[in-house]
C-alpha cells in the first residue's frame, strides 16, 4: 500500500511544482530587473480564464494557450506602464493588476459566459509543460550569467543608476523582463488548467502566485534554488491533494493547510538570510 501512495505523491509533486516553477521564473525576470511583482497570481488566473475561453470556443489547445499567454503579457505590460512610466508604487500597482485580473476572470468563467456543460476544454500536453518548467531554471541561470541580456537584467536590478551610466536603459530591460514574466505566468496558468482536467473556475490559482513569489525569495532570487523551493512547496501541495491516504496520520484541516504553512515557515526561516536585489523598487 505504501508504494502506490508514494508514487502518487511524487507524481503529484512534479505536476504541482510546474506552475510554481514557471511563475517563479516569471518573478525572477521582473524582480531581478528591479520591479516588485506581487501580481503573479493575477497573471496566472487571467491566463487560465482567457486560455480556457479561447480553447473552448476554438476547440484548439494551442489557440487557448496563446490567448492565455497574451492576457498575462498584457497585464505584465500594464504593470510596467504604471511603475516605470507613471511611477506608481510597485505594490499598489501589483494589487491593482490582481484586482483587474480576477475581475475579468470572474466574468469569463461565469456559467452564463463559459459553458461548462461542454466538458473539458483542450489543453497543452502536461509532458511538454513539465519539460519546459524543469529546463527553464537551468536556462535562466545560464542566461543571467553568460549572456549580455541576462547581465543587463542583473545590473539594472542591482543598481539602475549605475546601469544608466553604462548606457543601459532600465526601462527597456524591465519592459522585456516583464514580457518574459507574462509568458512564463501564461504557461503556469496553462499547466494549472491541464492539472484541473481543463475545467476553469474562479480562484483556481489558490494562492500559487504568492507561493511562487515566496519560493523566489527563499531561493535568494536565483533560478535554480528557487526551483528547488518550488519542488519543496509542490511536495506539500501533493500531500494536500493525496490527503485521503494520509488522514490516518494528520487531521484533515492540517493537511489542507500544509502548502501555506510550509510557505510561512520557509519565509520565516530564509527571509533574513537572503539578500534582496539592491535596485528592487527603485527607478
Amino acid at each position: 500500500m505504501i508504494s502506490p501512495v508514494f508514487d502518487a505523491i511524487v507524481i503529484g509533486m512534479i505536476g504541482r511544482s510546474v506552475p510554481l516553477i514557471l511563475a517563479a521564473m516569471g518573478g525572477f525576470t521582473s524582480e531581478r530587473a528591479g520591479v516588485i511583482n506581487i501580481a503573479l497570481e493575477g497573471k496566472m488566473m487571467a491566463s487560465i480564464a482567457f486560455g480556457a475561453y479561447a480553447a473552448s470556443t476554438s476547440g484548439n489547445a494551442t489557440v487557448g494557450a496563446l490567448a492565455g499567454i497574451a492576457a498575462a503579457v498584457l497585464l505584465a505590460l500594464l504593470h510596467w506602464l504604471t511603475t516605470q512610466v507613471y511611477r506608481v508604487d510597485h505594490v499598489v500597482s501589483g494589487m491593482a493588476v490582481n484586482v483587474i485580473a480576477f475581475g475579468l476572470s470572474s466574468y469569463l468563467v461565469d456559467p452564463k459566459v463559459f459553458d461548462r456543460s461542454a466538458g473539458r476544454v483542450p489543453t497543452l500536453p502536461t509532458s511538454l509543460l513539465i519539460a519546459i518548467a524543469l529546463s527553464l531554471p537551468l536556462l535562466m541561470a545560464g542566461y543571467s550569467r553568460y549572456f549580455r541580456g541576462g547581465l543587463r537584467l542583473l545590473a539594472v536590478g542591482s543598481d539602475p543608476e549605475k546601469a544608466r551610466q553604462m548606457g543601459v536603459s532600465p526601462g527597456a530591460v524591465r519592459f522585456w523582463g516583464l514580457v518574459a514574466t507574462g509568458v512564463f505566468c501564461g504557461l503556469a496558468g496553462a499547466m494549472i488548467l491541464a492539472n484541473e482536467a481543463g475545467q476553469a473556475s474562479e480562484q483556481m490559482t489558490a494562492g500559487r502566485g504568492f507561493i511562487a513569489l515566496a519560493a523566489l525569495i527563499v531561493g535568494g532570487w536565483r533560478p535554480i534554488p528557487a526551483a528547488v523551493a518550488c519542488l519543496f512547496f509542490g511536495l506539500f501541495e501533493s500531500l494536500r491533494v493525496n490527503s485521503d491516504a494520509l488522514q490516518a496520520f494528520l487531521p484533515s484541516p492540517i493537511l489542507m493547510s500544509l502548502p501555506y504553512l510550509a510557505t510561512i515557515i520557509a519565509l520565516a526561516g530564509f527571509m533574513g538570510q537572503n539578500r534582496t536585489p539592491a535596485g528592487l523598487g527603485r527607478l
